[in-house]
């Protein structure tokens, strides 16, 4: 039985193709072309159509149930290797996006190797998806046929200390002192049962911070405030915080030009690009998603997903697609943007000569009490922090922490003064289709998706990982779960999130 722990009170017991891409992959109000009328939807195309640049489309390469199988094995190896779960069960729940759950059944031989921390998954024609662990790499699946990485794995250490005997939040010693009276203690636990309604709902970890304190916390069975979870595009909203430490440091500035090298010279119209309107997901970069209304299937696999399981440099991918539409005019959920700036990432940190692998840890990990992060590349050592990463609600909390103190940690800026209004500020393509939803690389709650006010924002990814920062109650609210349980968990987070508004007052 899993243990509701709500701080301040005594502890008590809790309960516990892509035509199959189901639309709950999207955050609520969110991923997709519309989630408004059919007239909306209409204006919105016509908008777009209007504005699109005459540039020719060129589809991924490759096999579809080939490239379904490499994220299959890719989910399956970090499952079972990282996270620590039964093969069986996470065959069955885990990690849909890049693997839809019917595909999965046309593999014909599934083999574990645990002491090389391999999965071998052999499909019907004889091709066998490889993927393996390379420590602290997570997981990669291997292009088919090479038999390792393009890349020397990096040993990525931790200067922090043991957590078991520092206190929160870096460390793992909670203040156990009472909560003022203000703060209603049995809604709060109300809360994390909510999180926990059912289980159909596979919520995995709760955690709730009222001013940077936790105050209601729960895992799943089998699930510690260690285990790193699937946590799909929350890492998106990692990524602008790596983006935004570089700018804090004087490498990038927000709004100049993104300095990708094939871009630059020539007339190259990609080089009007700038680093927001990657952030803002307004690139106008050609990059099909099955997330929009108007998305073909005849037109084959699409590049929103291509970048996770074709085994290739998903940097080099990104870089050479075309314009669709002039920057900053049209905002679309593309993988396109955070894979771009990603690439930004490593070439600001590798342009001063330090090593790539372990920014983050060294630059951010470190400095706010990250502990269980773990975060996966490409073949060619890329991150991929689209949404191949995997961390524990305690770190998540963490990086909702840093943003709700608007990007200071302990006395020190680790975010430049008004990022945090940047990423949490409608983006202007956004807000010119009538979607003002999507700010920098964070969703925004201004259509109220969330029983929250409408200043609240928050991370998401696929399979109902998300994280919450409402600035007006000084909370962060993290919910990590299985993905076969997204639509149940979706209603439980949305129950729980009300009772939080009851349970904590406006402090702002």
């Amino acid at each position: 039985m899993a243990h509701n722990v709500v701080r301040g009170v005594a502890p008590r017991l809790g309960c516990l193709l892509f035509l199959l891409i189901p639309i709950a992959c999207q955050p609520p109000g969110g991923g997709g072309q519309d989630s408004s009328s059919p007239d909306s939807t209409e204006r919105i195309l016509a908008r777009a159509k209007a504005l699109e640049l005459d540039t020719e489309y060129v589809p991924p390469p490759g096999d579809t149930l080939e490239h379904h199988t490499s994220g299959f094995a890719k989910i399956l190896c970090s499952a079972v290797f990282i996270t620590g779960l039964d093969p069986e069960f996470a065959v069955k729940n885990v990690g849909y996006f890049t693997s839809p759950f019917d595909e999965r059944d046309k593999v014909v031989e599934r083999r574990i190797d645990r002491e090389n921390e391999e999965v071998h998954l052999t499909l019907p024609s004889g091709v066998t998806r490889v993927a393996r662990r390379f420590g602290d790499q997570g997981c990669v699946t291997l292009p088919i046929g090479e038999k390792s990485v393009y890349f020397t794995p990096v040993d990525v250490k931790s200067r922090l200390p043991d957590p078991s005997g520092q206190a929160w939040p870096m460390g793992d010693v909670l203040d156990d002192a009472p909560l003022p009276l203000e703060i209603d203690v049995d809604k709060v636990a109300e809360a994390v049962d909510a999180a926990f309604g059912s289980a159909a709902e596979m919520t995995a970890a709760f955690v709730v911070t009222w001013n940077g304190r936790i105050v209601g916390e729960r895992y799943g069975d089998g699930i510690t405030l260690h285990t790193p979870l699937e946590s799909w595009s929350m890492g998106k909203s990692l990524t602008a915080t790596l983006m935004g430490i570089l700018i804090q440091q004087g490498v990038y500035e927000l709004y100049q030009p993104a300095p990708v090298p094939g871009w630059q010279g020539g007339g190259d119209p990609r080089s009007e690009i700038r680093i927001a309107d990657l952030l803002r997901m307004s690139s106008g970069l050609r990059f099909r998603t099955p997330f929009e209304t108007n998305f073909d299937f005849s037109q084959g696999y699409p590049d929103h997903v291509y970048v996770y399981t074709g085994s290739v440099n998903s940097f080099e991918w990104a870089a050479t697609r075309p314009q669709e539409w002039p920057p900053n005019m049209v905002g679309r959920y593309r993988n396109s943007d955070p894979v771009l700036v990603n690439y930004l990432i490593r070439l600001g940190v590798e342009g001063r000569g330090e090593e790539y692998l372990s920014f983050p840890r060294r630059a951010l990990f470190d400095k706010i009490g990250i502990h269980n992060m773990v975060l996966e590349t490409d073949p060619y050592g890329n991150f991929l922090l689209q949404g191949y990463e995997l961390g524990s609600a305690r770190d998540w909390a963490r990086l909702g922490n840093l943003y709700l103190q608007e990007g200071v940690w302990m006395g020190e800026r680790i975010l430049p003064e008004g990022y945090v209004e940047f990423v949490s500020t409608v983006a202007p393509a956004w807000e010119a289709d009538g979607r003002p939803i999507y700010g920098g690389f964070f969703w925004i709650n201004r259509d109220k998706a969330y029983p929250i006010p409408k200043d609240a924002y928050y991370m998401a990814g696929a399979g109902g990982q998300s994280t919450h920062i409402v600035p007006s109650h000084d909370l962060v609210v993290v919910r990590l779960g299985h993905s076969r349980g997204e639509t149940a968990g979706e209603a439980g987070l949305q129950r729980a999130l009300e009772l939080l508004m009851e349970a904590i007052p406006v402090s702002r």
